[in-house]
């Protein structure tokens, strides 16, 4: 049976896809598993043993059911099911299933805080689209393969970190998924071992800024009540750690492949992380997860899967979810749902 499953995007959910993959190919007599995505993610499906072949929407949507017809697959797996993906299905015209988004119970969430939403993982609702076909979940948790040429050896990193890290991620696509750069601060201080920062090259700069923070943590000694410090990199929390913090930064934003970034968090004693990609890659390589949420919600259902993880968050907050993506401000102006999180950690030995 040739099988197509289409998700176009993003980093996160292509991940999240996994289980579904496997169990199309593993548990489905004969099967050969096709995946339909952006060509950003062509890393990640190329690597999986578990895709027979990767469709990449590179051109327009006409050039790739041009593709697609010329494959003849027997079934579609819709794990996206947005207009696109309606038109892909209805112009190939072969049975399919796809996953319910519950758009109505995130709206009811998101604009009258009325939660009706399943306490029920995505994997769960994407592995039900699979369901049709026989396939049930197998326990196994999400994959992520990262090919030799890109695993990083601990070896290549600066000194302090060759023997042990955090590693925080630091990044996410919308900046009120983001704690604000004193908070990243103030949270890193908390950690108190070596910290490597796991972002693109659009984080670049907000790691700097961090790793900065920590380089002047001990010349920097707190200004005059009434006074403006003229250190721009004064944040309190870390003058306050003083001589006895042991944080030390290396910013590693920009500087690493998706996949490259995937071999330091797999390589990390634990992990922080926004609600972002990494932190699902980190899921699938079952590491403990410090999971930092703002305007966006576990309840949505995209919470670490299968791994051991703390959640931090403002809960109770009556703005809160605002969205259930996010915005490039705060629309209330204050960001309390980042700025008001306690880090109350319970740091792992």
């Amino acid at each position: 049976m040739k099988i197509l499953v289409l998700r176009f995007s993003s980093i996160g959910d292509i991940v999240l896809t996994t289980p579904v993959l496997r169990g199309l190919k593993l548990q489905v007599p004969g099967a050969m598993v096709h995946m339909a995505t952006k060509p950003a993610y062509r890393g990640i499906i190329e690597s999986n043993p578990h895709v027979d072949k990767g469709h990449y929407l590179t051109g327009g949507l006409k050039e790739l059911v041009a593709e697609l017809k010329a494959e003849k697959f027997d079934f579609i797996v819709d794990l996206h099911n947005n207009l696109r993906t309606s038109l892909i299905k209805l112009q190939l015209g072969v049975k399919s299933a796809s996953f319910d988004k519950l758009n109505w119970r995130k709206w009811l969430l998101v604009n009258l805080k009325l939660d009706t939403m399943p306490r029920v993982h995505i994997v769960d609702r994407y592995l039900a689209a699979a369901a049709p076909l026989g396939v049930k979940n197998d326990g196994l948790g999400l994959d992520y393969f990262i090919p030799a040429k890109d695993e990083v050896h601990l070896a290549t990193l600066p000194a302090g970190f060759q023997h042990g890290y955090v590693a925080f991620a630091i990044g996410a696509q919308h900046a009120t998924k983001r704690l604000p750069v004193e908070r990243i601060i103030e949270l890193c201080g908390l950690l108190r071992q070596p910290v490597v920062l796991l972002g693109g090259p659009e984080d670049e700069s907000t790691g700097h800024i961090i790793e900065l923070a920590f380089e002047k943590q001990v010349a920097v000694s707190p200004p005059a009540p009434g006074r403006i410090p003229e250190n721009p990199y004064y944040f309190p929390a870390t003058a306050a750690l003083g001589q006895s913090a042991r944080t030390t930064i290396f910013n590693a934003c920009g500087k690493f492949s998706l996949n490259q970034s995937a071999s330091l968090v797999r390589q990390a004693r634990f992990v922080v992380s926004h609600d972002t990609g990494l932190m699902h890659i980190a899921a699938a390589f079952r590491k403990e997860i410090y999971s930092v949420w703002g305007n966006t919600v576990p309840e949505f259902g995209m919470y670490p899967y299968r791994t051991e993880f703390r959640v931090l968050e403002v809960k109770g907050l009556a703005c809160r979810p605002c969205s259930k993506i996010g915005y490039e401000k705060c629309p209330q102006g204050h960001f309390r749902c980042m700025r008001d999180i306690q880090f109350n950690l319970d740091l792992p030995a």
